[in-house]
């Protein structure tokens, strides 16, 4: 694993918070940036990543995996969704989850997000596409969505601890600390969007 290459708020808080700028298709740039953040996902232990963490202010996301229980697996099979210029059409229902994030060391905090997530994006061809998702993966998205307008998970967390990687495996695994539906249905609203 290879995090030297994420920034975090230990080396650039400020780079972090500055809001992602529109890729362009025209940008010659963009495909070596998708690229990479494309491989860095898949040689590291990350879920998904935002590209602005690895020092790309553009709004680009790239998503590994989906599901709640990755941490604990030796192979984790890679999605493979490269979204880019991503816009929330929709968000409703509610749940929470400790949080983690390669950019905010060992910070883990406990994030109301919501349950359904209606987003519209380009993919890494630029063709539209409108997906609804739901449940951990809207977690996971809305995650990375903070961070292209420099919104960090520790900034809505509703508790914070401080956590090693070994000891969030072992907190995760306990019932009561695992991903939890709220409700599926009615209005949310994020706290600073």
């Amino acid at each position: 694993m290879d995090f030297s290459k994420v920034i975090t708020i230990e080396d650039d808080e400020s780079y972090l918070r500055q809001v992602s700028k529109d890729a362009r298709k025209d940008d010659p740039e963009l495909e070596d940036n998708i690229k990479y953040i494309s491989e860095f996902c898949k040689d590291n232990e990350v879920l998904a990543m935002a590209s602005v963490q690895l020092g790309i202010p553009k709004k680009l996301i790239y998503i590994k995996s989906t599901k709640e229980d990755s941490f604990l697996l030796e192979h984790v099979e890679d999605e493979a969704i490269v979204m880019i210029n991503p816009k929330i059409i929709e968000e409703e229902g509610e749940s929470i989850y400790w949080e983690c994030c390669a950019s905010c060391m060992d910070n883990m905090g406990l994030v109301r997000r919501p349950y359904r997530v209606k987003v519209r994006y380009l993919d890494a061809d630029f063709n539209e596409k409108e997906e609804t998702l739901e449940g951990f993966k809207a977690t996971v998205f809305s995650h990375e969505y903070d961070h292209l307008f420099g919104i960090l998970h520790m900034d809505i967390a509703e508790k914070l601890m401080v956590m090693s990687v070994d000891e969030r495996h072992v907190f995760r695994q306990k019932e009561e600390n695992k991903y939890k539906v709220l409700r599926k249905t009615g209005k949310y609203k994020h706290p600073l969007r």
